[in-house]
């Protein structure tokens, strides 16, 4: 595990920026796991700055994401596709056919998750996932629970997770109660994962998570074992 403390905000996000590119460099056709929320928008931005100066080419690249609302459609505002398109895919010279979200109007959801895992093992897997942390030290919607959920999955959103995401939404009555999530295997098996997080809120879950025991009451905490983890964070560990 290597921890980068960064000064703030700003930074984090370019030095997370920074290794996406890099990978981005060395294998023009990777595939990359991406993560939504406000955390990752920085991140986003610097790639976009740098594929729209000529430094970065994103044409061969492939993603998947880490999940979607249950229930959105692709054209909802608060739909992590929407998200996706909004903040990066639309701004950068990717093909559309490339880019993976989990579908929220799936009327299969076993046969969607089934074949979301193959795609990503029929693409070699992933090179680098990007990640961040919920309050309860979810990762993607992998929510605290009795055991590690392996594959991609439908979950059913903790109170604190709809809580934390009702900020995006109009009332807190209309965000989605569920979610299909990419299960700890694929996460686990991407040959890299940057794990980003700030602010002072992140903190002790952040503690937990890396130096605590590992349990699937706080799904980060598996993390400890991958073997090429890295962690930017403006929180001092």
């Amino acid at each position: 595990m290597k921890i980068i403390k960064a000064i703030d905000y700003k930074e984090m996000s370019k030095k997370a920026a920074s290794i996406i590119a890099a990978q981005v460099v060395l294998k023009p056709n990777c595939v990359l796991g991406l993560a939504t929320g406000s955390t990752p928008l920085g991140t986003y931005e610097k790639l976009v700055e740098w594929c729209n100066s000529g430094d970065l080419d994103f044409s061969n690249v492939v993603t998947f994401n880490l999940d979607e609302y249950l229930g959105l459609d692709p054209n909802h505002e608060q739909s992590y596709r929407y998200y996706m398109n909004k903040n990066l895919f639309n701004k950068i010279n990717i093909k559309n056919e490339n880019t993976h979200v989990p579908s929220g109007i799936t009327s299969n959801i076993e046969e969607e998750c089934a074949n979301y895992d193959k795609m990503i093992n029929d693409f070699g897997g992933i090179d680098l996932q990007l990640l961040g942390i919920g309050h309860d030290g979810h990762i993607g919607f992998n929510e605290p629970d009795e055991f590690f959920q392996k594959a991609t999955h439908c979950v059913t959103l903790t109170e604190e997770t709809i809580n934390a995401n009702s900020r995006f939404f109009e009332s807190i009555d209309m965000v989605p109660k569920k979610a299909i999530t990419m299960g700890m295997l694929s996460i686990m098996q991407a040959k890299k994962i940057v794990l980003i997080a700030s602010g002072e809120d992140k903190k002790e879950i952040l503690k937990k998570a890396l130096f605590g025991p590992i349990t699937p009451k706080v799904p980060a905490s598996i993390l400890q074992i991958h073997p090429d983890l890295t962690v930017i964070t403006t929180n001092s560990l």
